[in-house]
């Protein structure tokens, strides 16, 4: 019985030590991007109600949300995806907003999925949200945003992928294409699955230089270069829009001098509903999983009471956590200065010296020592933690063991 009170159930863990330190410094440092491009923290509850989530405005389907109910038989559901959330939370504080509202999280969310996925089932994110501004420079600034935060937080090498829901939803749109079966097409390209592809579009009824583009959606991908091609053989207005902005988007990155951290992908089609322009992922080496995910979703806040654009993303930080575990990049988190060790009746004289380190802003433990351990077992302990230096409190002295900043042990 005591032995199964020590696990976690499956799809979480827990965090400790240098590693907790770690996550924690590195979403610390994303934050501190967030701020210096103006955005606001904002916490939204861990369970929400399931309505906010359905299937218009969430991410997940009803069977991996986490759900129970209160006492009064309402459904409530543990929070699945950040952007409803925050959607509401605009909705009820910002309604009279005129100008951009600039808002950013750091988060967890919860997914119930299938066991033999083995993805985590609680996930780590920070993340911003701009509403109210419907311009190619809102999107712009986000791609920036998602570069600079994964530059502080140590990343080297990533790329984000840039698509655009618009330009499949116009070809779909000119072919005369219901919904269920441009969902199922959707899922075959976002797959490149090119044999389904083929297989769908050789029963559809369309001219063939529609069903070309169609064909070559999932090889879509690369420089705007490549891509421009594509412009002059679709028709539809719709679909040429999407192109022009991603190319104002491109002029825009260009400004930030972050172009060449950005590739382009016409195949990329999210499952999300609510999404309504530009999508985009940021993937790296060390885990299979993309390592941020973000989009335009300019009509899902009128579901909430206010008919304002908005665009926003969430960096998964377990994934990249792992990413940077795997490529080897440490991430400097701040450290345990002082261990102050004492007998019990110097207590008095310790107390006093932490307090004084404390006052400086230095990291000072108080530990206390126990009878038959010897002060070699306790520097090994402090030089095991990390400690800086240790503090060995006696009758009326204070001997330094150690001190790592001026290189000086006893």
């Amino acid at each position: 019985m005591t032995a199964s009170l020590l696990h976690t159930p499956e799809g979480v863990r827990d965090l400790y030590n240098g590693e907790c330190a770690a996550k924690l410094a590195v979403q610390d440092k994303i934050s501190q991007v967030f701020h210096l491009y103006g955005y606001e923290d904002i916490e939204t509850p861990t369970f929400e109600y399931f309505d906010i989530f359905n299937k218009e405005r969430g991410s997940v389907t009803s069977r991996e949300m986490f759900k129970f109910f209160d006492r009064d038989n309402n459904t409530l559901v543990l929070k699945p995806d950040m952007t409803p959330a925050i959607a509401r939370c605009v909705g009820k504080y910002f309604s009279e907003a005129s100008v951009p509202v600039r808002l950013c999280y750091r988060e967890r969310t919860f997914i119930n999925s299938s066991s033999y996925q083995g993805r985590p089932k609680e996930i780590t994110q920070t993340g911003v949200e701009l509403i109210g501004d419907s311009a190619s420079g809102a999107d712009g600034e986000m791609i920036a945003m998602v570069i600079d935060s994964l530059k502080a937080a140590g990343l080297k090498e990533f790329q984000v992928e840039l698509g655009q829901v618009e330009f499949f939803r116009g070809l779909t749109e000119e072919a005369g294409m219901d919904r269920e079966t441009g969902e199922t097409l959707r899922d075959l390209i976002e797959n490149k699955n090119y044999f389904g592809v083929e297989e769908l579009l050789s029963h559809q009824d369309m001219p063939d230089s529609l069903r070309t583009v169609f064909l070559r959606l999932p090889e879509l991908f690369g420089s705007l270069d490549q891509l421009s091609q594509v412009e002059a053989m679709v028709k539809n207005s719709r679909s040429r829009k999407a192109i022009e902005r991603l190319k104002k988007v491109q002029t825009i990155l260009e400004s930030y001098g972050l172009a060449d951290y950005v590739s382009y992908d016409l195949g990329m089609l999210s499952k999300y509903q609510y999404y309504t322009g530009i999508i985009f992922k940021a993937y790296t080496y060390g885990t299979g999983e993309y390592i941020v995910t973000g989009g335009r979703y300019d009509k899902l806040l009128v579901q909430f009471g206010k008919d304002v654009p908005a665009v926003g993303f969430a960096i998964v930080i377990d994934q990249l956590m792992l990413a940077m575990s795997r490529q080897k990049l440490g991430t400097e988190t701040e450290p345990l200065h002082t261990l102050v060790l004492y007998e019990a009746r110097n207590q008095h004289e310790a107390v006093a010296l932490a307090k004084e380190l404390r006052g400086q802003r230095k990291r000072t433990v108080l530990l206390r020592r126990s009878p038959g351990t010897s002060l070699k077992e306790y520097q090994h302990y402090a030089e095991d933690k990390g400690f800086l230096n240790m503090i060995c409190v006696e009758e009326g002295t204070k001997t330094v063991v150690f001190d790592r900043t001026t290189r000086r042990d006893t």
